[in-house]
């Protein structure tokens, strides 16, 4: 399954994704059209009036969207957790069908407070359709499918946003739309409807859970099951971040262009198809970067990109001539407009990047029977971080009477202090981008055969010992966390000794150099073991000095005979003669030597405890390094 998708598109051949995809990009562009048309018609006189004032209309149309996230959402995740996820959206797009034609019914009337009932109901529709969504990826994707999955529904989902609302305000401007808006809206509610039938079956993972109908206690509950593992919590917690960060930039985005860039009406969907293009772009080059596997450690280059290109905003803005006004192919045409568009299209890349491996993260770290629920609150939290960038922008912009891009620096600021606390709550974070550096700029790394690596339960990785820098090399190619078992001195070094206690490392030395470190590692290893965790021992026990693999110790036979379980032999290629190996009378003493050289990472079948013996070990090690030191 996993080995259908080759191309960047490839899931778009499989019957498993393209239906989902084509269902979840129809909805999120008919949310579009039909609130943004809705909300043109407030802000014109002509109708507006009679009606009240067009801000007052504007706010609480926005606010009547998004009011069933918060009621419903909690309802919507039981529902998605309890049913089949597939016949729910069959369901959901045929009430997507009856809202759109009440709608057109309404538009042709002109019952212009009918229309606003209809968005809160389709406020409802997307507020149940929401936890299937995420819920509904990882059962039908392979675990080395999900980046790419979550990156091309991100793709899309932007991209319908930024057609739904070119599209509800182009046909809301014309005379008497009416009828165009009414059939646009059915047609696309009808497209939804029919790709949903190919949706293959999605059981429910808890067919037997008790729904709880009260919105404030489920609530809670679903932030109990969220904060289960805080991984997933702060996960949410920073993608709840980036939904306040665009809408803050979606929202003043048009008054930017026009108030403070002295542009032209055609510069606002110039610069709204910047940042969504850098969004898709991000999305789609996060499954490129991460090798279509999930790198958390992305996201902290993605956290220094929104900020780096949001604080340069600010400053581009501030060295743009607006002296006059600017249609849009002059505005590309000068370097101080373009360096304003590449700062939005990198902030929205570095979104992409962002928001990806955060979705991939929660749909992973949460048990399949609660996925929808967490994805449920996820929403919630998402919701509440919108109210907040409108309650942010009328406080800082209005009350407070700052300039837009005085605002969007203050956006790139807190960005910076939201980041520090997020990785300093979960380190690994961190961790994951260190090693995700280390082995996309120094070392091109190729790995095969890491699919014998089980992908639950214990087992322990024994391979050849070359660098300084093996262990992150194998961490950085291995999905699942690995506890590494590594010589003390090496532990202990600056810098990688953070890396080194983040991902749960075992320090060892022999009993004759130290036996209260070598007794509780040994107990630590026993212990990992019996709860399912993978280790790695490098079992030559030192670093090698001519590039050949050492005697291995007989410590890991005594550590299978303690607590049984697989090992995995492993090998590395291809680093001797590198800065952090032994070579040349030493490690650090040719900085640019082998500089982006390539190193395999490779593994072999494991061998189970009953059946491993030195000799056996020493040979699959020895076979799989072959001549490539």
């Amino acid at each position: 399954m996993a080995n259908e998708h080759k191309s960047l598109f490839g899931l778009f051949n499989t019957r498993r994704f393209l239906p989902f995809f084509l269902t979840q990009f129809s909805g999120a562009l008919n949310d579009n059209l039909f609130k943004n048309a809705l909300l043109v018609v407030f802000v014109s006189s002509s109708v507006a009036e009679g009606l009240g004032n067009p801000n007052t209309l504007v706010n609480i149309a926005a606010g009547l969207f998004i009011l069933p996230f918060f009621l419903f959402s909690p309802l919507a995740g039981q529902f998605a957790d309890k049913y089949d996820k597939a016949k729910l959206i069959r369901r959901i797009k045929l009430v997507e069908i009856i809202i759109m034609v009440l709608a057109t019914a309404a538009w042709w009337s002109h019952q212009w407070w009918a229309l606003m009932a209809l968005l809160f109901a389709m406020g409802t529709q997307s507020a149940f359709f929401g936890p299937i969504k995420y819920s509904i990826i990882p059962q039908h994707l392979a675990d080395d499918e999900l980046v790419s999955g979550n990156a091309q529904v991100e793709m899309g989902t932007f991209v319908a946003i930024l057609l739904g609302t070119i599209g509800g305000t182009l046909l809301a401007g014309i005379p008497q739309p009416e009828l165009l808006i009414g059939g646009a809206i059915i047609v696309v509610a009808v497209f939804g409807w029919w790709a949903s039938q190919s949706i293959p079956p999605a059981p429910p993972k808890a067919a037997d859970l008790q729904v709880n109908w009260n919105p404030l206690s489920q609530a809670w509950a679903l932030y109990q099951l969220a904060r289960e593992r805080r991984a997933v919590l702060l996960s949410i917690v920073g993608i709840s971040w980036f939904w306040l960060l665009g809408a803050s930039y979606l929202t003043q985005m048009p008054n930017f262009a026009v108030s403070i860039l002295n542009g032209s009406p055609g510069l606002i969907a110039t610069l709204l198809c910047g940042f969504v293009v850098g969004i898709a772009t991000g999305s789609l080059l996060c499954d490129r970067l991460s090798g279509h596997k999930i790198e958390i450690g992305l996201v902290p280059l993605a956290s220094i990109g929104l900020s780096v290109f949001g604080i340069d905003l600010y400053f581009s803005t501030a060295a743009y001539d607006t002296s006059q006004s600017v249609a849009v192919m002059e505005f590309l045409t000068r370097r101080d407009g373009l360096r304003v568009l590449l700062d939005i299209v990198f902030i929205g890349l570095s979104g992409g990047l962002y928001i990806v491996p955060l979705y991939a993260n929660v749909q992973t770290r949460t048990d399949a029977d609660k996925c929808a629920r967490v994805i449920a609150f996820n929403n919630i939290l998402n919701a509440i971080f919108m109210v907040v960038a409108s309650i942010f922008g009328v406080i800082l912009l209005g009350l407070g009477g700052i300039g837009i891009p005085e605002f969007f620096l203050i956006l790139a600021l807190m960005n910076i202090a939201v980041a520090v606390f997020i990785y300093s709550q979960v380190p690994e974070f961190t961790m994951r981008f260190l090693v995700w550096l280390l082995s996309h700029t120094i070392y091109r790394v190729k790995h095969r055969g890491l699919e014998h690596i089980p992908e639950q339960g214990p087992a322990l990785i024994a391979s050849n010992h070359v660098s300084f820098i093996d262990a992150l090399l194998i961490a950085g190619a291995v999905r699942r966390p690995v506890r590494f078992i590594m010589y003390k001195p090496i532990f202990e070094i600056p810098v990688l000794n953070f890396i080194f206690r983040t991902g749960g490392a075992i320090p060892i030395c022999s009993p004759k150099e130290d036996e209260a470190v070598y007794l509780a590692a040994m107990d630590a290893i026993a212990q990992g073991l019996e709860q399912g965790d993978l280790l790695c021992i490098f079992p030559e026990g030192k670093l090698s000095r001519d590039g050949e693999i050492d005697a291995l110790r007989p410590g890991i036979m005594r550590m299978i005979e303690r607590s049984p379980a697989p090992v995995v032999p492993m090998a590395l290629r291809g680093l001797w003669g590198g800065f952090f190996s032994h070579s040349d009378s030493g490690p650090f003493k040719k900085p640019f030597r082998r500089i982006w050289s390539k190193i395999d990472v490779v593994a072999a079948p494991s061998i189970a405890p009953e059946d491993l013996t030195m000799e056996r070990l020493t040979d699959a090690i020895q076979s799989l390094r072959g001549d490539k030191k």
